[in-house]
């Protein structure tokens, strides 16, 4: 996907999380994130939007903290919330591509690495605030997600950081029965490896198919593993339910 698709991508996802976080109301509960009501997802969410528009407004190129969130609520929350989205959004389409300023994933450049990041970091948590609605959750439109698994296992997991790991080398592979993209994730006591594509050599111990959406919110923990086919070890899924929180 491009910046430009990514950035779409956030401003749409961002817009609808406050619908259902106007919905909900903000003292609901967000099932996928046990502990948290909405005003607490909008709290982080609205503290992450700034935060990134700090690096790309502004071009910080070293790390600097995200700060406390907001002490709103209600309406004045959600109108916090809604200012900073939109910030972002415009911080974005205004920034040039030769934008120079920290990131922490691999990408092509920095305003690609934070149009992606933003778009998949709203996207999950739009998911979260539509999962304290009674319809729950929306979908996620396809190629959207499948470059989400993408960034979550060859970015994310790719860290010194993941603790996805195994005592003997594993391997999981993950298929995406509707865009027909392949990932085929190599486990030991050393950081995950992920190959991309249905040509990776050798049996795996474990697959894990269904549509490119029910992949991207089953690896981020926010749909239960029914939601995918396993075949083979399922104590490899467990394993990630259980250590693959970033």
């Amino acid at each position: 996907m491009k910046a430009a698709e990514h950035i779409d991508a956030l401003e749409t996802a961002g817009r609808a999380l406050a619908e259902a976080a106007e919905a909900a109301g903000t003292d609901a509960p967000v099932p996928t994130c046990p502990g948290w009501r909405v005003r607490d997802l909008l709290r982080h969410t609205a503290t992450v939007h700034r935060w990134a528009t700090g690096f790309v407004a502004e071009g910080h190129r070293e790390y600097r903290h995200e700060g406390d969130g907001p002490d709103l609520d209600g309406t004045a929350l959600l109108a916090h919330y809604r200012e900073g989205h939109a910030a972002l959004v415009a911080a974005l389409r205004a920034a040039p591509e030769t934008l120079a300023a920290w990131t922490f994933l691999p990408a092509p450049s920095p305003l690609a690495f934070w149009a992606r990041r933003q778009a998949h970091e709203t996207t999950v948590h739009r998911a979260d605030a539509e999962s304290a609605l009674p319809e729950g959750p929306g979908p996620v439109e396809a190629g959207l997600a499948a470059d989400g698994v993408d960034e979550l296992l060859a970015g994310f997991h790719a860290r010194d950081r993941s603790r996805v790991r195994t005592d003997r080398p594993r391997a999981l592979r993950l298929r995406a029965t509707d865009t027909g993209d392949v990932w085929t994730v190599r486990l030991s006591a050393a950081p995950p490896v992920t190959e991309r594509g249905g040509a990776a050599p050798g049996p795996v111990d474990a697959e894990v198919s269904g549509t490119a959406e029910r992949l991207y919110l089953t690896l981020w923990n926010r749909l239960p593993v029914s939601a995918v086919a396993v075949s083979g070890d399922f104590g490899l899924l467990r394993l990630w339910r259980e250590t693959s929180a970033v």
